[in-house]
C-alpha cells in the first residue's frame, strides 16, 4: 500500500462531527476488546459480527458506517494477534497485552461510507454521521488511480487539524541504473551517521534546539486552570510544536535514507536494539532524537522500491575490530580513535562502517555485476506521501 495524505478543510460543525465519528470507534474498539477478554477462542470474524451487535444495542454506534465498525474491530484484532506472536516468538520483556485505548485520533473507512467527487480534490464521507463534503488541500493527483484501487480511507486528527489518507494499492515500476558503490553505515549520536568511505553527516539534532520553547510552552500549560480553554489553548500549541519536531526529524531522516539508497548498490547497516538503548538513562533523550530506527526503515523501504541490496548486520565487535587485520581492539566509549598496532589508525565511527560493510558482503556473497535490472515491487507496508507541509515523504501517521 502506499498512502497518499491530504489535509481536510471544513467547517467547525463538520469537525465536531468528525470527533464524534472518532470516538465512536475507539468505543467500538474497546468493546470488541472486552468482547475478546470474557469470551474464550474469539476469532476475528466474531469480532466483525459483534460490531453489528453493538450497532443494535447503541443508536450512536449505528451511525458510524458499517465497514467502519469492522474496520475498528479489525484493529483489535491485530492488536491480539501482535500479542500471541510475540508470546509465541518469545520476545524478552512484556509482550504487549492489548489495552483499552482512551485517546484514539482517528477512524477509518474502508470501500463504502465515503466518496471522492470527479475533480479528486473533494470527499464526501456519507453515512450517518453526517460529516458531509470536506476539501482536500494537498499536490498529490489522485486521477492516476483508479477508485477501486483505494483500499481504505482515513481520517487523522493532529493538533493542527484534521488529515484524510488514502490508501491505494498500487504497483510501481522503476527502471534502475547501477551505481556501481557499495556503503556501509555506522550511526551515531555525534554525527547522524558515518559511511565508509569517511563521509560524515551532522546530527541535526531537532529536539534540543526546540527544548526552550518546549519548554516555555509546557508552563504555560502548567499554569492555566484546568478544564479551561484557555488551558486547551496551551495545550494546542504544545502539540504543533511537538508535532513540528517530529516532522522535522521524519523529513531528515526520509531525505537522508533516499539519497543513501539511490547513490549506491548495496547499503549495509547495523542493526540495533534501540528498544534497549534508551533504558540509559543519560542517552535516552539523545537517542530518541536521533530517530536511528526510522532511518532504516525508510533505508529497507527504499532498497525494495529502487531494487537495492539493503542488508541489516548485526552490530557486535564492529567498533572493537581492526578494520585492516581483524584485530581486537579494545575501548572505550569515550575512546573516539581506532589506533591498532598494525599501523590503521581511523576514526571510530569510519573503521566500524567498514567493518559494517565487511560484514554485509560476507553474509550476501553479494555481486555488483547482478545489479541493473528492472524489477517490479509490490510496496508492502503503508508509508505516507505528505504534501506541502514541511516534509517530503513519511510513513503513516495513526
Amino acid at each position: 500500500m502506499i498512502v497518499f495524505e491530504f489535509k481536510a478543510k471544513g467547517t467547525k460543525q463538520q469537525y465536531q462531527k468528525i470527533d464524534e465519528a472518532i470516538r465512536v470507534a475507539r468505543f467500538i474498539r474497546n468493546k470488541c476488546l472486552r468482547f475478546w477478554m470474557d469470551n474464550q477462542n474469539v476469532k476475528p470474524y466474531d469480532l466483525n459480527k459483534y460490531t453489528a451487535v453493538l450497532a443494535s444495542e447503541f443508536d450512536f454506534a449505528d451511525k458510524l458506517n458499517s465497514m467502519a465498525r469492522q474496520a475498528a474491530a479489525e484493529r483489535t484484532a491485530f492488536a491480539i494477534k501482535r500479542f500471541f506472536d510475540n508470546c509465541q516468538a518469545k520476545v524478552p520483556g512484556k509482550k504487549g497485552y492489548p489495552r483499552f485505548q482512551k485517546n484514539n485520533r482517528s477512524v477509518e473507512y474502508k470501500s463504502t461510507g465515503w466518496k471522492l467527487l470527479d475533480d479528486r480534490k473533494h470527499i464526501k464521507f456519507i453515512d450517518k454521521c453526517d460529516i458531509g463534503q470536506l476539501k482536500l488541500i494537498g499536490t498529490w493527483d489522485l486521477h492516476f488511480y483508479q477508485i477501486k484501487q483505494i483500499k481504505r480511507v482515513r481520517i487523522v486528527k493532529r493538533s493542527d487539524g484534521y488529515y484524510v489518507q488514502f490508501c491505494v494499492d498500487t504497483e510501481r515500476k522503476i527502471d534502475i541504473t547501477p551505481a556501481g558503490k557499495t556503503v556501509g553505515l555506522d550511526v551515531g549520536l555525534t554525527n547522524f551517521y558515518t559511511d565508509s568511505q569517511g563521509n560524515k553527516v551532522d546530527n541535526p539534532r531537532y529536539l534540543r534546539k526546540s527544548e526552550k520553547s518546549l519548554k516555555r510552552l509546557q508552563k504555560r500549560v502548567s499554569c492555566k486552570k484546568k478544564g479551561s480553554n484557555n488551558r486547551k489553548k496551551a495545550i494546542n500549541r504544545l502539540g504543533r510544536k511537538h508535532l513540528q519536531v517530529s516532522r522535522q526529524r521524519k523529513d531528515f531522516a526520509v531525505k537522508e535514507a533516499l539519497c543513501v539508497v539511490k547513490s549506491n548498490d548495496l547499503v549495509a547497516f547495523e542493526k540495533l536494539q534501540v528498544r534497549n538503548m534508551v533504558k540509559n538513562s543519560k542517552l535516552a533523550k539523545s537517542i530518541s532524537d536521533v530517530s536511528w530506527l526510522l532511518f532504516t526503515q525508510w533505508l529497507e523501504y527504499f532498497g525494495k522500491i529502487y531494487g537495492r541490496v539493503v542488508v541489516p548486520v548485526a552490530p557486535q565487535y564492529t567498533s572493537q575490530n581492526c578494520s585492516n587485520c581483524g584485530e581486537t581492539v579494545k575501548k572505550s566509549l569515550s575512546v573516539r580513535t581506532h589506533v591498532c598496532k598494525c599501523g590503521c589508525v581511523l576514526d571510530r565511527d569510519h573503521n566500524a562502517a567498514i567493518n559494517i560493510l565487511a560484514k554485509a558482503l560476507k553474509q550476501t556473497g553479494y555481486d555488483l555485476s547482478t545489479v541493473g535490472r528492472t524489477e517490479t515491487f509490490n510496496a508492502c507496508g503503508e508509508m505516507t506521501l505528505y504534501p506541502d507541509l514541511g516534509t517530503s515523504l513519511g510513513k503513516v501517521a495513526h
